[in-house]
């Protein structure tokens, strides 16, 4: 039977083409979940709410991608979401209540080489990289971090600051 056709019986909510989908994705979804959220129990559970989305959902599968990059979009936004809801909830300061201050001085010693500041900024966090690395290499201002990253300005000032911190300690 072509995948074409299990498709559509899954579209009329057939339960034994949406096993066959199951069956025939979900060693390569858990691989792709597992990717992200790094934990067995966890990704299993990512990849069952991924495919109850993806049957719930399957009308909207318009045939334009192949089934399994449509199924692994899902998988990986799921799984994203998971981290995002894993991650502690801050309590965003307003900037009256507290002040950044700004240092804009990168200068590092005369001794220290480009590609050791390139290993040292793959060193960082990820939340002090990507905004490193955006406002350093790809030249964008705290509004434009901001609005990339879905974050305050303030907050892309601190950890543009944090970041910078950390950064002349590796080096």
């Amino acid at each position: 039977m072509l995948q074409i056709d299990i498709v559509e019986q899954c579209k009329r909510n057939d339960r034994k083409a949406q096993l066959k989908l199951y069956r025939q994705y979900c060693q390569g979804m858990f691989c792709v979940a597992m990717r992200y959220v790094k934990n067995a129990d966890d990704a299993e559970d990512v990849l069952q709410e991924s495919f109850i989305k993806a049957f719930q959902k399957m009308d909207q599968y318009k045939g334009e991608v192949t089934f399994g990059a449509w199924l692994k979009k899902i998988v990986i936004n799921k799984s994203l979401d998971f981290l995002k809801t894993k991650q502690l909830k801050v309590v965003e300061l307003k900037e009256g209540y507290m002040g950044v201050t700004l240092d804009e001085d990168w200068t590092v010693s005369d001794g220290v080489q480009y590609k050791e500041v390139m290993i040292a900024i793959t060193k960082l966090p990820d939340k002090y990289r990507n905004v490193v690395q955006l406002f350093l290499l790809e030249g964008y201002d705290h509004s434009e971090i901001s609005e990339i990253l879905s974050i305050s300005t303030t907050a892309c000032r601190t950890r543009l600051l944090r970041g910078k911190g950390q950064l002349k300690q590796l080096i």
